[in-house]
């Protein structure tokens, strides 16, 4: 439609919209409605979009020159989910002029609706911020990040772009699990640390409690605490005059070459990818042209600019600095996490990448109607353009139709995922029970040569290869940290230990806390563990996990048969120990779900020829003596015989049909309770 009209000036623009409301109004005189006006109709937007895009880029550009290298701070907050973060984010915008301060403004980097309905950041956020301290203008650049463990790889390719953080802590609950695992991730990338003590206005609150267990744990001097209340905006002043005086400029040089990290990306369906970038030396500016380190393909620069947090455009961007940029790159996957952009004139030695996320979970996900499928392909696309780290794969199944094996980094993430799916694209979907990628070592050349490499990694337990043929099965670990108050350790123990976790180290971080630290296996803690924790802890135990690699498993594939015949999509992928008590629940899941048919139908757990669980559906029965008043005894007992004979005739020539809901049921996420 744009190359239907003239060049994009601003005077050419207006008149073409004065001309087509001119021809709109005549056709509605007139009652000729339908294709023309509806046609005219979107014309008129076309020319709307393109003339606000044509004010908004001659609008005055934001000078960057005038924000040396000394007076920039890069920093992150990192906290604990629920520990004030986004809060605080709110108060440092407040008081630099971003925001106008109204009663509106909570969460505001929380742009999300699922992130404002739960609470939670689930992607990281930028805003640029000026400030006027000692007669000096700095340009601090802060980035928001979740707390969740499933959202750790957005906390660490945010700090990847940082000098420093604000380590924030409650100090009504004090040190968690997540702020443990933060303060190391922040340790290792040798990052000043600024402890801050938030919600002091609580009324249980106890900041020296806190402050000593900030000593003990990080040593960290308490004078070093800074003390607020980022609810009421009390002492918030201080944290950013903190975040000038402690944390260091960027190691950076303006006359080198660029050299650009690119620390994540958003997508625009009309510029195409947005990409946060961190300047480490040089300059970027409109009509440069660029290359990408990972993937060699070249673009022309188109806009560049800083966050704050809407975005605002700029001449230049200069080393020190972090900002957006719109080169043209028509998909996310052209802009890699942690990918070095540089000149194509000046080519550059590309900096260390940071891990890229590993999917830690994976599930089945299909429509609920197959008519609904290409309508759910489309809403996939499109979300998993803003969400680099979950992996597609087609599937399909013969009960539940075509449908994709998703890979996360954990529940909340699927969680997550599934519920943007619903409300930004009114999408219902069935997602299959959570499982985890296993890994086998092949001894059988034949499947070597098939899957061209020694170790594979199972994502489908259907594609679980056979004992015969493996040498050893390698099951995924974690290291979990608990924290918790002393008075729940004993039920916690033996949570942990019925979880097949291996004790590493047990500590108290103060009177009445301590600190747990357990090897799990994943398969163990993916599904409930943490509401089992939570609900013998009343609620104050907190958890976190990190991937400690992969353990030699003594693992078995269970088959689940109706009637003696396997059902490919209930295979199942059990430690030896937990297979019964696994078998066991499906099958009474099952028979409690199966209708009944006219013959008996039998629910087995197997594994190989060995059957470990089975539970009976019972047949419908035809009262056949009805007719019999009486007479010898030898009638009734040839009807029963025959009836019998023919229940088992039916038995072996019927087919089991399982309706929909019982497969939804037993693979349903949450198991029932």
């Amino acid at each position: 439609m744009s190359a239907l009209l003239p060049h994009s000036t601003s005077k050419c623009l207006c008149l073409w919209r004065h001309k087509i409301c001119a021809q709109q109004r005549h056709l509605a005189s007139q009652n000729w409605f339908g294709a023309t006006l509806f046609g005219l109709h979107h014309l008129l937007k076309t020319v709307n979009v393109l003339s606000s895009r044509q004010f908004s880029s001659q609008k005055e550009k934001l000078d960057m020159t005038e924000y040396a290298v000394e007076n920039i701070r890069n920093f992150s907050i990192i906290a604990h989910v629920d520990h004030g973060k986004s809060t605080l984010a709110d108060r440092l915008l407040e008081i630099t002029g971003r925001i106008p301060k109204t009663d509106s403004n909570r969460q505001v980097l929380d742009k999300l609706q699922v992130e404002r309905e739960r609470g939670i950041t689930v992607k990281a956020q930028t805003a640029s911020l000026f400030y006027n301290f000692d007669g000096k203008k700095y340009l601090l650049n802060l980035i928001d990040t979740p707390g969740h463990v499933d959202f750790s790889y957005e906390v660490s390719r945010s700090l990847s772009a940082c000098q420093g953080v604000l380590l924030v802590v409650d100090a009504n609950e004090g040190i968690q699990a997540q702020t443990v695992a933060n303060f190391f991730l922040a340790f290792e990338a040798q990052l000043s640390i600024i402890p801050v003590i938030n919600k002091i206005d609580l009324k249980n609150a106890d900041p020296e409690r806190v402050e000593k267990q900030i000593e003990k744990m990080f040593d960290i001097p308490r004078s070093d605490c800074v003390r607020i209340s980022a609810k009421f905006g009390t002492n918030v002043e201080r944290v950013l005059q903190e975040v000038i005086t402690k944390i260091p400029p960027p190691k950076t040089e303006r006359i080198s070459p660029l050299k650009a990290l690119l620390f994540d990306s958003t997508f625009d369906h009309y510029r195409g990818v947005v990409a946060n970038i961190a300047l480490f030396g040089g300059e970027v500016t409109r009509g440069h042209r660029i290359v990408s380190a990972h993937t060699g393909k070249s673009y022309e620069v188109n806009e560049v600019g800083i966050l704050t947090p809407e975005e605002l455009p700029a001449d230049k961007l200069y080393a020190g600095q972090v900002g957006y940029l719109i080169a043209g790159m028509k998909e996310v996957k052209e802009a890699q996490i942690g990918d070095t952009l540089y000149l194509q004139k000046q080519p550059v030695k590309p900096m260390p990448g940071f891990k890229s996320a590993k999917p830690m979970v994976f599930a089945g996900m299909f429509p609920v109607d197959q008519s609904e499928y290409n309508n759910l392909k489309s809403a996939l696309e499109k979300l998993t353009l803003n969400d680099s780290s979950v992996t597609v794969h087609r599937d399909s199944s013969a009960a539940l139709g075509a449908g994709w094996r998703l890979g996360f980094l954990g529940l909340l993430h699927l969680e997550v995922f599934n519920q943007r799916l619903e409300q930004e694209y009114n999408a219902s979907v069935i997602m299959t029970s959570p499982t985890v990628p296993y890994k086998a070592i092949l001894s059988s050349h034949k499947l070597i040569k098939e899957y061209g490499e020694k170790e594979i990694t199972i994502v489908n337990p259907a594609e679980f290869p056979d004992k015969s043929q493996v040498l050893e099965y390698l099951e995924p670990m974690v290291l979990g940290t608990i924290i918790s108050p002393d008075e729940f350790m004993s039920k916690i123990l033996s949570l942990c230990q019925s979880r097949r976790g291996i004790q590493k180290s047990l500590v108290y971080i103060d009177d009445h806390r301590i600190m747990l630290k357990y090897l799990f296996p994943l398969n163990e803690i993916v599904v409930d563990f943490y509401d089992g924790l939570k609900s013998m802890s009343s609620g104050y135990a907190s958890f976190d996990y990190e991937d400690a690699g992969y353990q030699s498993a003594d693992l078995v594939k269970m088959d689940i048969l109706l009637n003696g015949r396997p059902v490919e999509e209930l295979v199942t992928i059990a430690h030896r120990e937990k297979a019964y008590p696994v078998g066991k629940a499906i099958c009474e899941r099952l028979r409690e779900s199966i209708p009944r048919q006219l013959f008996e139908i039998a629910i087995q757990a197997a594994i190989g020829s060995k059957v470990l669980a089975r539970e009976t559906v019972k047949a419908y029965r035809k009262n056949v003596l009805a007719k019999c008043y009486g007479g010898d005894i030898t009638r009734k007992m040839k009807l029963l015989k025959r009836q019998a004979e023919g229940k088992k005739k039916m038995r072996k020539i019927g087919n089991v049909e399982v309706p929909k809901d019982a497969f939804i049921s037993v693979l349903k996420r949450t198991p029932d309770k």
